[in-house]
């Protein structure tokens, strides 16, 4: 049997190889995977692998890789949002990385809701299980990776690419041509960028992008950018 799902496994190799206690358990307690059942696993850096259960133990499976594909071209499209509160930011990462997505950045603006010396790990961590769970869900190649908050400045200091901001003030509805670089959309928290923010965004040669006539609420938007994205 050919089980329906992509499982995670980052070190692909042909042979023998043991899976972790949690992909272990998903496969014999959920999908009820015996021995000798097909499946797919996915290292998250662009490669799939056809694999043969060998032993269905729901702590430590075993399986054996019998090829490996040749790894995809990796994403070029970047996310950045503000840091959100009650949890917008998982949302956000469970809908977005389910799309092509190189990485979603957390950025520290003037009205993100984030305190400024709060520990995110524990988020962190949170939106980079979102993030595996999509990329299963969608069975697409890449891992979606999360990036530590950074000031909006900082990140256009070392960002390289074009720069798309959504703007509910804008006059522009298309979306710009862009190169073979990078990409990066830029969502802002609730109350979106400062006019300060606004300026800066200008200065590095910014598109400003309207999504239409409804106010979107800062976890609503990013997900109907990208969408936007995929259907121009």
């Amino acid at each position: 049997m050919q089980l329906d799902s992509n499982f995670f496994f980052e070190n692909l190799r042909i042979g023998e190889a043991v899976l972790n206690p949690g992909e272990s358990s998903h496969i014999i307690k959920s999908f009820r995977a015996r021995i000798g059942d097909s499946l797919i696993l996915c290292d998250g850096k662009g490669r799939f692998a056809d694999a043969e259960l060998v032993d269905a133990n729901p702590k430590i499976c075993k399986v054996f890789i019998k090829n490996i594909s040749e790894p995809e071209l990796p994403p070029r499209l970047h996310l950045a949002i503000g840091c959100l509160s009650d949890g917008g930011e998982e949302e956000i990462t469970f809908h977005a990385a389910q799309l092509p997505l190189a990485a979603i950045h957390l950025l520290r603006t003037e009205r993100s809701l984030e305190p400024r010396n709060s520990d995110l790990g524990k988020l962190r961590r949170r939106m980079e299980a979102k993030s595996m769970a999509a990329m299963k869900q969608s069975r697409k190649p890449w891992l979606t990776e999360i990036k530590a908050p950074v000031y909006l400045n900082e990140f256009l200091e070392n960002f390289k690419g074009n720069l798309i901001v959504c703007d509910q003030n804008s006059e522009t509805s298309r979306w710009p041509p862009v190169s073979n670089h990078s990409v990066a959309i830029f969502s802002g928290p609730e109350g979106g960028f400062s006019p300060a923010e606004i300026e800066t965004l200008k200065n590095k040669n910014a598109h400003f992008l309207s999504l239409g006539p409804a106010r979107l609420r800062a976890v609503s938007a990013p997900i109907f950018a990208l969408g936007k994205l995929g259907m121009s």
